[in-house]
């Protein structure tokens, strides 16, 4: 692994920025909570899957009082085609659950927009508090909700961390560290999203799509001999 210099970094997340300016998640949700829904559903399982099984999903329970009147049959039956899915609807109801004890059974379910006025968790440790959710999920909230310029750390970011230089951890709250650290303040907000889209659909882990590949010129491995 090769380290890189800090204009270098500038250099890289400068072409992110040119190339998206403004990055989203690809996970399709109508309000806050059932994008927390869907951002459970997503560990270990694509964007693509999700957002498959929580069109139907979401058609019959788009609020906590909806998802937790659910039977726990009809909940699995809905998300069976992603991976670990009866865990996965354990914690679903189990979290909106806790939201409507703690926040109200319609809590998230108004408009991204309004979320900072609305009573729904608003930082890491209440996220955390909520079955099913880890760091990295309470970090993705925060960043989409709240635009803060935390840092999820998930495979693909993992991947591109070393391959960049940025950073030489293997564990996600190292590199998590890391980044924060490296990365220039200008450009942590969507960083996440840009380091994510890179990996998933040019920096793959098998065959990098190197030809595809904006920042090729200037790509750290070019550098080790």
């Amino acid at each position: 692994m090769v380290f890189i210099s800090d204009c270098l970094i500038q250099e890289i997340f400068q072409r992110f920025k040119q190339s998206n300016p403004n990055p989203k998640t690809e996970l399709i949700a109508p309000n806050p909570f059932t994008l927390l829904v869907a951002v459970v559903l997503s560990a270990q399982a694509t964007d693509k899957s999700v957002n498959k099984a929580t069109e139907n999903l979401f058609k019959l329970a788009d609020s906590p009082k909806k998802m937790a009147a659910l039977s726990i049959e009809e909940l699995e039956n809905s998300i069976k085609s992603i991976g670990l899915y009866r865990s996965k609807a354990a914690h679903i109801m189990s979290l909106s659950k806790k939201i409507i004890q703690k926040y109200g059974e319609n809590a998230g379910t108004c408009s991204f927009e309004n979320i900072s006025s609305n009573n729904f968790p608003k930082t890491r440790e209440e996220f955390m508090e909520l079955s099913g959710v880890g760091r990295k999920t309470a970090n993705v909230m925060l960043n989409v909700l709240y635009h803060q310029a935390v840092m999820p750390v998930d495979t693909h970011i993992l991947r591109l961390a070393q391959r960049l230089g940025l950073s030489s951890a293997t564990t996600p709250d190292k590199v998590e560290k890391d980044l924060l650290q490296k990365i220039p303040e200008e450009y942590l907000h969507n960083a996440h999203h840009w380091l994510i889209l890179h990996g998933r659909y040019v920096c793959v882990a098998r065959n990098p799509k190197c030809t595809d590949c904006f920042i090729f010129d200037i790509c750290p491995k070019n550098f080790i001999k």
